[in-house]
């Protein structure tokens, strides 16, 4: 979405054809896996606005999320609340359940966060993206990827001082060294590579 701002009116208008005769949405992520299985969900503040700024309101969305999952059998398995976007591994059901559910969450914290902001008719959320789990090694790479997110975006120089992450949950039920050998295993360098063949 924010590279599209960066093309000429050529471009996206090539861009948004390709997308039609791909069957993809002209404009949104395309959810092409709709089957039940492991997901990497990513959902981003519109043009990535860091509204989730402080600790409160990232832990409200997650009490939010882990209620509002627990009610349609979604098992989260790993997740991270950021300034501006979050990620969770989730098994789904199925796939179609998502839009009510994160309809809710974010019209709850939309409307919520906008009065707190004095910022009445902001655009809080985008739509969310998902990436279909392939394989051991893609979940536990994936796994890794979250708990090193706030490392990757300059918040915190370890996973393990980011609050809003499951590496906390994982320290706790696995141990640290469970942890250490995973990241070892499934190295985030090779986030994405092969995971297609």
């Amino acid at each position: 979405m924010y590279e599209y701002h960066k093309l000429t009116p050529q471009q996206r208008l090539e861009l948004v054809q390709e997308r039609l005769k791909r069957g993809f949405p002209p404009h949104s992520p395309p959810h092409p896996i709709q089957i039940e299985g492991f997901y990497l969900l990513t959902i981003a503040c519109y043009q990535h606005q860091k509204i989730l700024n402080n600790s409160s309101r990232r832990q409200q969305l997650l009490n939010l999320l882990f209620e509002k999952c627990i009610h349609e059998a979604i098992d989260i398995r790993g997740w991270v609340i950021l300034v501006n976007h979050y990620h969770l591994l989730v098994y789904l059901p199925n796939l179609s359940i998502l839009t009510s559910i994160f309809k809710a969450i974010h019209g709850v914290t939309s409307y919520q966060w906008n009065l707190e902001d004095n910022q009445r008719g902001r655009k809080v959320w985008y739509r969310f993206s998902d990436r279909a789990i392939r394989s051991e090694r893609h979940y536990y790479t994936t796994l890794n990827y979250i708990h090193y997110n706030p490392v990757k975006h300059n918040y915190v120089n370890s996973p393990y001082d980011w609050l809003e992450s499951s590496v906390h949950w994982y320290l706790e039920e696995k141990g640290r060294e469970w942890l250490r050998d995973s990241w070892v295993k499934y190295p985030v360098r090779d986030c994405g590579k092969g995971w297609d063949d």
